[in-house]
């Protein structure tokens, strides 16, 4: 993409105005999006995108500026911008330059964008038949196919570079079913950093299916009972809590302002022996993997609870230097068009060595929850609520009669240290994750697992 010339010419024009360390970072994103509703094709986008943005640090200064034009004049503009909004001693060493070797990588076995058009719209019209085949009860299916492709060319004034293609591929398939003036919505939305090889595993029909039983069987659901009670989360189900409760105050950008709940207690044992928490961007093909972050730091596994002791932060260059930690390979954006922040990638907590169905037998009353949706997190406090979208009552061990309007509130440490069964199983699920304006891939998982008590918010 830069050859060394061209890349340590842009380097030096951004230290020119007294920078400590500079960095390019450079790519070429290509994609297409196929969204079909109600058995119409309503949007089929494909889009080339190409931009570079230089950064450059002094202390605990940063400037930044961007370009779309890849050309060595244009780089060296963006690169002099940025190097204006620096007040120091000029200097241009940049070192030479050494490629990294990635220890992990994510290779495409099918690449998408080998796909032609019919081929897109076959797999979707495969999920929308397949979710209105299931009862007469679904009125609406959407399914969303999107792809992309992403080259990268990162390199800083260190010496260090690398270079990177990542893949990714997914399918979301959202259903509406309705029955005697009830109404339910159902969602299934495998993703992974693949090509097509996602659709061996969760073929489109599969994933129409899943989406519409899971809004017609919440079409028998009666209001969720209220309280404090045991709570059971299936596999899969309680990762986006993970992830939002307790992962977000794990980031370090938020641990340096001192506005997480987690910020200084490293060492500290907040949960229970038996759970882990890790957050690794090196999962084979994961949603939320890569080789480097997007800031050369080669991928790693971070471990943040052992045992349910606090270990360690996700972190960015900048963060880590503020906190006294190694950089954790979490440095993430959206774009060229934006700054790197710590971010999560794949966060999940470990399986355990419990029967998953023996949790449930062991519960007498109490909330089995298949799927989580959206919720509210203070990370300074760790105070959260979240919706529940598929939840079942536990009924002398036994999971019986779904359950609507429920909500889980709680605070982060407070579950952590209630988590008292993990099961042997594990499952993930994927999104995008937002924060600071820029959206990124994340997954997250866990095995089933109980917590003690939490308290339920219903109408029953």
């Amino acid at each position: 993409m830069l050859d060394d010339a061209d890349t340590k010419a842009v380097l030096s024009a951004a230290l020119s105005g007294g920078g400590d360390f500079a960095e390019v970072f450079a790519e070429t994103r290509r994609g297409r999006n196929l969204r079909l509703d109600d058995g119409k094709i309503e949007e089929l986008v494909s889009g080339r995108d190409r931009g570079a943005g230089i950064r450059v640090l002094r202390g605990r200064q940063t400037a930044y500026a961007y370009t779309n034009v890849l050309t060595r004049e244009a780089l060296v503009d963006a690169a002099r911008v940025a190097a204006a909004a620096i007040q120091g001693q000029a200097q241009t060493r940049v070192a030479d330059l050494t490629t990294a070797t990635p220890a992990v990588t994510h290779p495409a076995e099918r690449d998408p964008l080998a796909a032609d058009r019919p081929a897109l719209v076959r797999i979707v019209q495969t999920a929308d038949d397949a979710a209105r085949g299931v009862d007469g009860a679904v009125r609406q299916v959407t399914v969303l196919y999107a792809d992309a492709t992403q080259d990268l060319y990162i390199a800083n004034s260190e010496g260090h570079r690398s270079t990177e293609q990542r893949v990714r591929t997914r399918l979301v398939a959202q259903v509406v079913a309705a029955r005697d003036g009830v109404v339910q919505t159902g969602f299934e939305g495998p993703g992974d950093a693949v090509g097509h090889e996602l659709f061996d595993r969760h073929p489109p029909d599969q994933v129409g299916r899943l989406a519409a039983e899971r809004a017609v069987v919440m079409l028998d659901s009666v209001p969720a009972p209220a309280g404090e009670l045991p709570v059971v989360l299936a596999a899969g189900g309680g990762g986006v809590l993970f992830h939002e409760a307790c992962g977000h105050g794990m980031e370090a950008d938020i641990v340096a302002k001192d506005a997480s709940v987690y910020a200084g207690r490293r060492g500290e044992r907040l949960g229970t022996p038996i759970f882990t928490g890790v957050d690794d961007a090196t999962v084979a093909g994961g949603w939320g993997s890569f080789s480097f972050d997007d800031e050369g730091t080669p991928a790693q596994r971070t471990v943040l609870f052992d045992r349910g002791v606090c270990t360690d932060y996700m972190s960015d260059r900048i963060r880590a230097a503020q906190l006294g930690i190694a950089a954790s390979g979490n440095g993430r954006r959206q774009s060229y068009a934006h700054l790197p922040i710590p971010r999560m990638t794949n966060s999940f907590i470990l399986p355990g060595e419990d029967d998953p169905d023996e949790i449930v037998r062991s519960v007498a009353n109490g909330v089995y929850c298949r799927s989580l949706g959206g919720g509210q997190v203070d990370p300074a406090s760790g105070d959260f609520v979240f919706g529940i979208t598929e939840a079942y009552l536990i009924q002398d061990g036994e999971v019986t009669t779904p359950v609507r309007g429920a909500n889980l509130v709680g605070d982060g440490p407070t579950v952590l240290g209630r988590v008292d069964a993990l099961g042997t199983d594990f499952e993930t699920r994927q999104g995008i994750c937002g924060k600071e304006g820029q959206g990124v891939p994340v997954a997250f998982g866990t095995p089933t697992l109980r917590i003690s008590r939490i308290t339920v918010g219903g109408t029953g």
